[in-house]
């Protein structure tokens, strides 16, 4: 049986992952196209716990090491417990964030460098690279404004500004190095012309 297809969704706080991913699922259902839907960090019980703990707002003393092993952690448990199966029945699968955030977040923002993350995500890296990854193109000042401020519950989401502005150099940088991989959508206009880019990519590539 071949192999099913891998969809990632990238992008900065703010910039409309979760609404995109719900207007994919409903073309998806329409046209009758079979697919599982799953997110990052969690997915399964062990992920979501160890999400609880990353995303907690009480853990302000998480050094940026230990926050990168458990986005490693349960991403290895996600895709060994749920999504290898998945992919390998020849299922479509849809995630929401993969590694490509760990580069952007903990890489290039916390400043612990690509080959930290490469090296802790090696087995996610070898076996799970996206067929395609869709990177909502937004600046975080855009993003913030769109969705009205930061989470005051979110870690990550109080990091500052400045925080999600390295976030975001991040992205760019990772779109321009796997430019086969990587489509950067434009993001900046309704969620109608996001949709419908969105949807023109994934059938140029033959995903759906």
């Amino acid at each position: 049986m071949m192999r099913g297809k891998f969809i990632t969704f990238e992008g900065c706080e703010g910039v409309g992952k979760s609404r995109q991913i719900k207007l994919l699922e409903e073309y998806l259902v329409k046209e009758g196209i079979k697919y599982y839907l799953t997110r990052e960090p969690g997915g399964t019980t062990i992920s979501e716990k160890i999400r609880n703990i990353i995303l907690d707002g009480a853990n302000v003393a998480m050094s940026d090491e230990c926050e990168a092993l458990l986005y490693a952690a349960a991403r290895v448990q996600l895709l060994k417990e749920t999504l290898k199966g998945r992919l390998d029945a020849g299922e479509l699968v849809i995630c929401d964030r993969f590694v490509d955030s760990s580069f952007a977040y903990q890489g290039k923002a916390r400043g612990l460098g690509y080959a930290f993350i490469e090296k802790i995500n090696d087995y996610a890296i070898r076996n799970f690279t996206p067929d395609c990854t869709l990177f909502l193109d937004l600046s975080p000042e855009q993003a913030f404004m769109r969705k009205g401020g930061a989470d005051k519950t979110d870690r990550l989401e109080l990091s500052g500004l400045e925080f999600h502005k390295r976030v975001y150099e991040g992205y760019k940088e990772l779109a321009e190095k796997y430019k086969d991989r990587i489509v950067a959508i434009d993001s900046s206009g309704t969620k109608e012309q996001t949709h419908a880019k969105i949807i023109a990519a994934l059938k140029e590539r033959g995903i759906i």
